[in-house]
């Protein structure tokens, strides 16, 4: 068996260690660009970590969704002004993969896309320290910059081990004013990524695939952290939208998703990332929602290769499923999820989110050009496979019974 494990120079996660940001910085450079976003901004907490950074410092605060190629433009022009040595992300996914390409084009020239694709990058990029203020997408800690490019239908990924942060200062008290909705997409995708991860087909390899290669399919040790992801997830996600106030919860989260970003970027995503690519391009739905909606979907078709893993899922997740088969664990899962996915404001079908019926084949034909993610994904990935997914993601079919077992945590 071969693994590997990558990550920041430092991580550092708790309550109350945002304050440790200007240090960290002012030990990594003294040429600053700062990039957030102008909500963000306004926060008191998050002025509070600008205005201790010390140094020459140049703040981007016009980070947008996605990271369209013209947000990237600016960033870079931001960066040249203050001749950046450092860079620090304070922001969601958006802003830190926003930072991460930056980091590339500052220290290596070109444009975005000149790093499409896995291990396209070099070499190191200039310093870089992440600061989540969301919990889901796991991306200060990630390999991954998903970009969106106006002459593409789907986002693009810049994949490589130099753009994982140099540090990583994780801060549930940050997250304390995330709204319910955001709260609710992040974590949602934290949870995928616990799960994609842990179901995620294991794949053999060569002796230079882990340089050649980002996400490298599920081993014992992305099996680990998916696990203990989703038992913190499960048990804390609606807790946190209902109450951003719940510090526990919040807390809960900020690991959770912290470990759910361990695991994936050794092991990779699969179909319910490849799929959203498309769909959220054409719908401009959150990433989040997407994933969250097509991962019961993506699963269920799958589960003749994972029933053992989702059995195992569902009692991680806090569900009685003592004396229960197999296949009946496995239902009892699916069916909690649809239940967490409904609790917390995640739509039941692609039909709900205005998808068109006739453009299905179309994005399983998109997403299934995604290789990184497809090759990863444990049951069909052909065209027609996965437009059977979306075509029950859009109807709402069912290929299980409705259970009635404990459904868990509330």
């Amino acid at each position: 068996m071969l693994e590997t494990v990558r990550g920041p120079r430092q991580l550092i996660v708790g309550e109350g260690v945002a304050q440790n940001i200007p240090r960290v910085v002012a030990e990594s450079g003294s040429r600053v660009l700062i990039v957030t976003d102008r909500v963000l901004l306004g926060q008191p907490a998050v002025a509070e970590i600008v205005a201790a950074v010390r140094g020459r410092v140049e703040v981007f605060s016009d980070a947008t969704p996605d990271v369209p190629l013209t947000d990237v433009d600016l960033a870079v022009a931001a960066a040249a002004a203050v001749d950046a040595d450092v860079i620090l992300a304070v922001g969601g996914g958006t802003v830190i993969d926003l930072a991460k390409i930056v980091g590339v084009i500052r220290r290596h020239g070109g444009s975005p896309r000149d790093y499409y694709g896995e291990s396209r990058v070099p070499g190191p990029t200039i310093p870089l320290i992440a600061v989540p203020t969301t919990s889901g997408t796991g991306s200060e800690l990630t390999p991954v910059s998903v970009l969106t490019d106006p002459d593409r239908e789907l986002k693009v990924g810049v994949s490589s081990v130099h753009i994982v942060p140099d540090f990583a200062i994780v801060d549930p008290e940050l997250t304390y004013t995330c709204p319910a909705g955001v709260t609710a997409h992040s974590g949602i995708d934290a949870f995928c990524h616990a799960v994609e991860s842990y179901t995620a087909r294991p794949r053999p390899h060569g002796p230079r695939d882990p340089v050649e290669q980002v996400f490298l399919g599920r081993n014992p040790i992305t099996d680990h952290y998916a696990l203990r992801a989703a038992e913190r997830i499960a048990r804390s996600l609606r807790r946190a939208v209902l109450d951003g106030g719940d510090k526990d919860a919040r807390a809960d989260m900020s690991y959770g998703s912290m470990l759910a970003g361990i695991a994936f970027s050794h092991a990779g995503n699969a179909a319910p990332h490849a799929l959203q690519y498309p769909i959220g391009a054409a719908t401009h739905t959150p990433h989040g929602l997407g994933v969250g909606l097509l991962l019961p979907y993506a699963l269920d078709a799958a589960r003749h290769a994972i029933g053992d893993r989702l059995a195992t899922l569902a009692g991680v997740c806090g569900l009685d499923v003592a004396g229960a088969s197999e296949a009946e664990a496995a239902d009892a899962f699916l069916t909690w999820l649809d239940r967490l996915l409904a609790d917390i404001g995640i739509p039941a079908t692609l039909a709900d989110i205005g998808v068109a019926r006739a453009d299905l084949p179309r994005f399983a034909e998109m997403a299934g050009g995604v290789t990184r993610l497809i090759q990863n994904h444990p049951g069909p990935t052909d065209t027609a496979g996965l437009t059977a997914v979306l075509e029950a993601a859009w109807t709402g079919e069912r290929t299980r019974p409705v259970l009635t077992l404990d459904s868990g945590p509330s």
